[in-house]
């Protein structure tokens, strides 16, 4: 079936989606985004990316393209047009298309900021196999650029981490910056040691994660004790778990890293529950 996406005020089958060659995100990577999950047809955290987005618009100095209410009406109509029960819904807002190639941006008053949406359809996706057996990571160099908070479409670092992890027979990487893990390829790293949960501080090293500040939420109202502060690939591998959270990965057990088992080497308790409440709290408030 062909999808319908979305293109600055219409609704298009994805053959006839078009943007222009001068976009400033296609010439400069001048564009944010962000991935909402849906489950049983509903938005998962919807609020909270649509906060972000905001927040990385303002600190690009870049228009909105329309309300948050538009845009959670946009959302749920391609939910319904594509027939979505469990998948995605990316979203990506450009500076736009000027008449040429510049460096320096265009005057918003002429030139209107892109907005793209796409659904992804992942039945099984809350349900995930790889959540029963868990993940195996490696460390690399962060080398991206200092503005990790700002949810850019700046991903090709990014996506040859991902290549890295898989020429090692891996599923992703953690990145390291200074001696201490900044987060993963696509999401937010933890470990936890006892009845403690340890994850890095929010800052612009990191990107804010929606899906962080909800289990982060739920652990502590499990009367978990959470730790925001830098650690070591090492500490990590020393931990009885880890996890990573993203939007489409909820929380994700991680049993290895560089090669050696965490804790036991299977799934642990603290991060399988996590996952069971973060996805029945969320179901509970999706829209």
């Amino acid at each position: 079936m062909t999808r319908t996406v979305y293109v600055n005020g219409e609704y298009l089958p994805e053959t006839e989606a078009k943007v222009s060659i001068f976009d400033r995100a296609f010439l400069m990577a001048d564009g944010v985004y962000e991935v909402t999950s849906v489950l049983g047809g509903k938005l998962i955290d919807f609020d909270g990316h649509a906060v972000r987005l905001e927040r990385s618009l303002r600190e690009l100095d870049m228009r909105a393209p329309c309300s948050k209410d538009e845009l959670l009406e946009i959302h749920r109509k391609l939910v319904e047009l594509n027939g979505i029960d469990e998948g995605m819904i990316y979203l990506q807002v450009t500076r736009g298309a000027a008449a040429d190639r510049d460096f320096v941006f265009p005057d918003p008053d002429e030139v209107s900021p892109t907005l793209v949406l796409f659904t992804q359809n992942k039945p099984g996706l809350a349900d995930s196999p790889a959540a029963k057996k868990g993940i195996k990571v490696i460390s690399i160099e962060d080398v991206r650029w200092g503005r990790r908070d700002i949810k850019t479409v700046q991903l090709l670092y990014p996506s040859m981490g991902k290549m890295m992890a898989k020429k090692a027979g891996v599923d992703d990487a953690w990145m390291v910056e200074d001696g201490f893990v900044t987060e993963g390829t696509s999401n937010n790293a933890y470990f936890i040691k006892g009845n403690k949960i340890v994850t890095r501080a929010l800052s612009n090293d990191i990107l804010h994660g929606i899906t962080r500040a909800a289990v982060l939420r739920f652990a502590r109202e499990a009367q978990m004790e959470v730790e925001e502060r830098n650690f070591t690939i090492e500490e990590a591998q020393g931990a009885d778990e880890a996890f990573i959270t993203s939007a489409s990965t909820f929380v994700m057990p991680v049993v290895e890293i560089d090669g050696k088992a965490i804790g036991t080497g299977a799934v642990g308790p603290r991060a399988t529950r996590l996952r069971e409440i973060y996805l029945d709290e969320s179901r509970k408030a999706a829209v």
